[in-house]
C-alpha cells in the first residue's frame, strides 16, 4: 500500500473480460495455422509466401510492431483507451482474412490482425496484474493464459469438425473469432481505468508541474541495473522459449502433415488435444499453485518437460506413439511454462510508469525474433531436414531453462508496491 491507502481491486468479472482478448488473439494464430495448407493450395502459395504469412502474422512481426505501439499508448494515455479501440481494428483484419480471394488480401488482413493482437498484449497483462489482489496475482494472470489456451483448443476442434468444408470451414472459424471479438469489445467498454496507473499519472503531472520529472523515464529501462537484470531474465526465457513455441503455434499442423504424413484433420485433432492439456495444467498447475508453491520449481518442471518433448519428436521416428508422447509432455509443460511466468513476472518487475512500455519493448524483441525464425524455418526444413530444425529448437529450450531457473525472482505473495520498493527503493 502506498501512503497508507488501501487499493481496491476489480473482481473476476473484469479479469475475465480482459482475458477473453487472449482467446481471440491465440485463436487468430491457430485459425491461420490450422488452415495454412488449405490457403497454400487455394492460392498456390510457395514456401516464401508461407514464410511471409508466418513472419508478419499475430505470431511474429505483426504482433511485435503492435506491442511496441500498445506499450507506449498504454503508459502514456491509460489502459482503458486500448480496451475501447483495439478490438475494432482486430475485427477489420479478421474480416479481410475471412473474405480473402487473393494472396495480397490475405497478407494485409494477417498483418492488421497481428498488429491489433500485439497492441492488446501489454495492456491485458498489465491491467490484470495491477488490479489483482497480491495473493491471487498468479491466479488472475493465469486466467489470461487459460483463455490463451482455450482459444486454440476450440479453434482446432472447430477445424476438425469443419474439415469437410475445406476452405469454407476456415472462413467460418475466422467468423467465429469476429463474433467473439465483438462480444468482448462490448463487455470491456465499461471497465474502469487502472487505479495504480491513475494514481501514478496524477503524481507524474504534479512532478511535471514542479519540474521534477526526468525527460524520459523510459531511459531507466537500460540505465538501472535492476531493470537490465529483469530484461535479461524476461527476454531470455520468453525469446528462447518462443522461438520454439511460436514456431509450433504456426507450423505444427504443417509439420505433422509434411513430416509425419498426417491428414489435415488428424493434425488439427492432435493439436486440439495438446492445447486441452495446456488448459488443464494452466488451471490446476499455474492458477492453483502459482501463488502457493515455489515458482522456481514450477517453472523448472515445465521447462524440463518441454526439452524432453522435443528430444522425443526430433530423434525418434514420427509415429503415433512418439507424437502422443510429445503432445502429452509439451501440452502439459506449456501450462506451467515460460508464457505464464513471463506474463506474471513482466508485470511485477517494472514500475507503473513504464510497466506496459517495458512489456511492449520486450514483446517486440521476442516477436521480431520469431518473425525471422518463422521465415527461415520452412526453408530450413525443406533444404536440410526437420531433424536439424529440431536440434536448433532443443538448444533454444535449454537456454531458456538455464536462465529461468537461475534468475527466478522472489515476488510471490507481495503487492506490486512492495516489489517496487524492494527493487527501486522508497
Amino acid at each position: 500500500m502506498r501512503n497508507g491507502k488501501k487499493r481496491v481491486t476489480t473482481g473476476w468479472k473484469a479479469t475475465i473480460a480482459i482475458a477473453m482478448a487472449n482467446y481471440i488473439e491465440a485463436g487468430a494464430i491457430i485459425a491461420a495455422a490450422s488452415s495454412l495448407t488449405l490457403w497454400q493450395a487455394y492460392l498456390n502459395i510457395d514456401s516464401v509466401g508461407v514464410g511471409l504469412l508466418s513472419a508478419l502474422s499475430a505470431n511474429a512481426l505483426g504482433a511485435a510492431i503492435g506491442a511496441l505501439l500498445g506499450g507506449y499508448i498504454t503508459d502514456k494515455f491509460g489502459r482503458k483507451i486500448v480496451f475501447n479501440y483495439d478490438l475494432l481494428v482486430y475485427m477489420f483484419g479478421i474480416l479481410l482474412i475471412m473474405l480473402s480471394f487473393n494472396f495480397p488480401m490475405l497478407l494485409i488482413g494477417t498483418i492488421i490482425t497481428g498488429i491489433a493482437v500485439g497492441v492488446a498484449v501489454p495492456v491485458s497483462w498489465t491491467y490484470i496484474a495491477e488490479e489483482a489482489p497480491s495473493k491471487q496475482r498468479a491466479a488472475r494472470v493465469g486466467a489470461a493464459q487459460l483463455a490463451w489456451s482455450i482459444g486454440p483448443t476450440i479453434t482446432f476442434f472447430l477445424a476438425v469438425l469443419l474439415e469437410p468444408l475445406e476452405l469454407l470451414g476456415s472462413r467460418l472459424i475466422f467468423f467465429h473469432l469476429f463474433v467473439v471479438a465483438f462480444i468482448t469489445w462490448y463487455l470491456r467498454r465499461d471497465l474502469p481505468e487502472s487505479q495504480i496507473w491513475s494514481e501514478d499519472n496524477k503524481k507524474k503531472k504534479l512532478e511535471l508541474k514542479e519540474a521534477k520529472l526526468k525527460k524520459s523515464s523510459v531511459k531507466d529501462l537500460f540505465a538501472l541495473k535492476v531493470n537490465r537484470q529483469a530484461l535479461f531474465l524476461l527476454i531470455g526465457i520468453y525469446l528462447f522459449w518462443n522461438l520454439t513455441a511460436g514456431a509450433m503455434g504456426y507450423f505444427m499442423p504443417y509439420i505433422y502433415e509434411n513430416v509425419g504424413g498426417l491428414s489435415n484433420g488428424q493434425a488439427n485433432l492432435l493439436q486440439a488435444f495438446l492445447w486441452l492439456l495446456t488448459v488443464l495444467t494452466t488451471y490446476f498447475g499455474f492458477m492453483k499453485l502459482g501463488d502457493k508453491v515455489s515458482q522456481r520449481f514450477l517453472f523448472g518442471l515445465g521447462a524440463v518437460m518441454g526439452v524432453v518433448a522435443w528430444l522425443i519428436l526430433t530423434f525418434m521416428p514420427m509415429n503415433w506413439v512418439t507424437l502422443i508422447l510429445f503432445v502429452v509432455l509439451w501440452g502439459s509443460a506449456a501450462g506451467i511454462g515460460a508464457q505464464a511466468f513471463y506474463a506474471l513476472w513482466t508485470s511485477e518487475l517494472f514500475i507503473t510508469r513504464y510497466r506496459a512500455t517495458a512489456q511492449g519493448l520486450m514483446y517486440f524483441i521476442v516477436r521480431s525474433g520469431i518473425a525471422v525464425w518463422s521465415f527461415i524455418l520452412p526453408i530450413l526444413m525443406e533444404k536440410l531436414s526437420f531433424t536439424v530444425a529440431g536440434m536448433v529448437m532443443i538448444i533454444f529450450l535449454a537456454i531458456h531453462l538455464v536462465i529461468g531457473i537461475g534468475m527466478t525472482p522472489n515476488t510471490r505473495g507481495k503487492t506490486l508496491e512492495q516489489i517496487e520498493e524492494e527493487r527501486y527503493g522508497a
